[in-house]
């Protein structure tokens, strides 16, 4: 598409090529042009709020794709701002003009995996990620080294030492998240509804999801299927490119999105669940995602018109299965990419609280994020920890006994800065609680969950 086309660089006086950003996709002008600068977007920044940096703003990053599309050539400087963005998204929800931050930072970050060449740690790190976390196999394999490490003792030793640390502080962060593995539940590929039938779902299994948090995919499929649903569970599934689409890898992602689609249109399912933040919120972005490609544009809309996260659509059916009371008191954590990128707040909060006897009490600040972030906590493991640490003592301080929230990272995130704060206490995603009311299960399993 030519720049008279849209008419939008040509009505800022910015150069349609040349400067930072090649002519695919560039970061759109016209959505540049809707940021006045009022700052509201500053005290919801992660970063902002660490560093009080302009540069480290929605607003200055925004500016840094200004000049880039006025000429500037990409910058090491430039680069670095962008790269300490967490994609949190708290500026969209904050932002009075509404300003589209999200897609300016995605394809800004696609411009900067096409045009910047990182140093040799970086790209080795960030190689060994995505070789590894958007592969469910090669996840599940990685289950038996992390799981002996842990039942030897092996892996508080690493941390006493601090060997790895030494090592490499971002490989060192990755395995201060793991999570304590059990023994996998499986999910069966078909579980019929519980009573009438009310809708045929099918349900994402997810990378990080499937792999280290398998209990929480069961237990999704067990509530489903007790609020009147059939839920399908298709074989051999991929990633669906939340973290390369997060991260600038565009064609990847694509093939990936291809991927799931063709999956679950072969399932024939009424809509598509989701129980990982990050997932739910790429797959609701297929369309735009797949716009340019004519075999699946049409087929992608479809499919993004179908996906729920799991709290969505079980708050659209309403409750038919008998909850059990839970006297416990639980502190829920808004996962960025379900509060922000999706809007949905209120679902998981009317799920949780229709439970008898539980307590549900508020975090402080709860716009900002916990520092996981995808990989971020990886590749920046330094302001994702402090960060972290922050979150940390905001769950701390409602005394609640059970943290409950509705995305793998932010569980893993939290749970190791739980750790690091001396307070244990539990951790669950939210249809993990549900689960347990539903079946009756004892308040005490959640509370010595993780």
């Amino acid at each position: 598409m030519s720049v008279g086309e849209t008419g939008s660089i040509t009505d800022l006086g910015m150069p349609a090529s040349g400067g930072a950003f090649d002519e695919h996709h560039p970061p759109d002008a016209a959505l540049v042009g809707d940021c006045v600068h009022c700052g509201f977007c500053l005290p919801t920044c992660p970063t902002y709020v660490l560093w009080g940096e302009e540069m480290d703003s929605p607003r200055g990053r925004i500016y840094l794709m200004k000049q880039g599309l006025e000429g500037e050539p990409m910058s090491d400087e430039m680069v670095s701002h962008w790269d300490a963005c967490l994609g949190c998204m708290s500026c969209v929800t904050a932002c009075p003009s509404g300003v589209q931050y999200d897609r300016l930072i995605e394809a800004t970050r696609a411009q900067v995996e096409r045009h910047h060449e990182r140093d040799r740690a970086d790209k080795a790190l960030r190689g060994l990620v995505f070789s590894l976390f958007p592969y469910p196999r090669r996840l599940r394999v990685l289950r038996g080294p992390l799981r002996l490490l842990q039942r030897t003792g092996l892996d508080r030793a690493m941390r006493r030492t601090g060997l790895l640390d030494r090592v490499s502080p971002q490989l060192a962060a990755m395995e201060r998240l793991a999570p304590r593995l059990s023994k996998p539940e499986r999910v069966p590929e078909r579980v019929p509804a519980q009573g009438p039938r009310r809708a045929v779902v099918g349900l994402l299994t997810g990378c990080v999801q499937g792999a280290f948090f398998p209990g929480v995919n069961a237990a999704t499929a067990r509530v489903l299927a007790a609020e009147g649903c059939d839920v399908v569970t298709p074989a051999g599934q991929g990633c669906c490119g939340a973290l390369s689409v997060h991260n600038g890898r565009e064609q990847e992602g694509q093939a990936f999105a291809r991927g799931i689609v063709d999956t679950f249109e072969r399932a024939g399912v009424d809509h598509v669940v989701v129980n990982a933040a990050g997932c739910g919120s790429t797959m609701k972005e297929y369309a735009d995602l797949l716009a340019d490609d004519p075999a699946y544009a049409e087929r992608a809309r479809v499919f993004a018109s179908k996906v729920r996260d799991v709290a969505e659509i079980l708050d659209q059916l309403g409750p038919v299965a008998e909850r059990h009371p839970l006297d416990l008191s639980i502190a829920y954590h808004d996962a960025c990419h379900l509060a922000h990128a999706q809007g949905v707040r209120a679902q998981p909060r009317r799920l949780l609280t229709g439970i008898p006897g539980l307590e549900l009490r508020e975090i402080a600040d709860p716009e900002i994020c916990c520092g996981s972030a995808g990989i971020y906590n990886i590749v920046n493991p330094e302001p994702a920890r402090e960060l972290g640490d922050r979150k940390a003592a905001s769950i701390v301080a409602t005394g609640a006994e059970v943290l409950v929230t509705a995305n793998p990272g932010c569980l893993m995130q939290v749970a190791s800065a739980i750790s690091r704060s001396g307070h244990p206490m539990g951790m669950a995603h939210t249809v993990e609680v549900l689960d347990a009311s539903i079946r009756g299960v004892p308040a005490d399993t959640l509370r010595a969950t993780r």
